[in-house]
C-alpha cells in the first residue's frame, strides 16, 4: 500500500518533455539560482556523457572545456530548479557513458566528434 503511495507521489513530480536528450548529445541546460534575494537564469552547456537512474531519481552528467579545464556537472534530470534542457546537436555514439573523453585533450574530442559524424 505504501508503495503505490510513493508511486503517486513521483508521478506528480516528474517534469514532461525532459527526456528527448541522449548520451553524446550537446545541450543547452538552463537553470534557476537564488542569490540573496534575487533569481536569475544560468546557462550550461555541453556534452552529455552519461545518464543514470530512473524514474524521479534520474540525472545526467555534461561535460565542457572551460579556458583549457574541463568542467563537469551532474543535473538530477526532474529538479525543479531546472528550467528547460534544449538539444543543440545530436551526437552518435556506440558507447552509453562516455568517460573516455575525460582523458582526452580539447582538440582531440573535437577530432573524436567529427570522425562520429563522417
Amino acid at each position: 500500500m505504501s508503495a503505490k503511495v510513493i508511486e503517486t507521489i513521483e508521478k506528480e513530480q516528474l517534469k514532461e518533455g525532459r527526456a528527448g536528450f541522449r548520451v553524446g548529445d550537446k545541450v543547452r541546460v538552463f537553470t534557476r539560482v537564488k542569490e540573496g534575494d534575487k533569481e536569475r537564469t544560468q546557462l550550461f552547456s555541453g556534452t552529455v556523457i552519461a545518464r543514470k537512474g530512473r524514474g524521479l531519481n534520474e540525472q545526467f552528467t555534461v561535460r565542457r572545456i572551460s579556458y583549457g579545464e574541463g568542467v563537469e556537472r551532474i543535473f538530477p534530470l526532474h529538479s525543479p530548479r531546472i528550467e528547460k534542457i534544449e538539444v543543440d546537436s545530436r551526437g552518435h555514439t556506440r558507447r552509453a557513458k562516455l568517460f573516455y573523453l575525460r582523458g582526452r585533450a580539447d582538440m582531440s574530442v573535437k577530432e573524436a566528434e567529427t570522425a562520429k559524424r563522417s
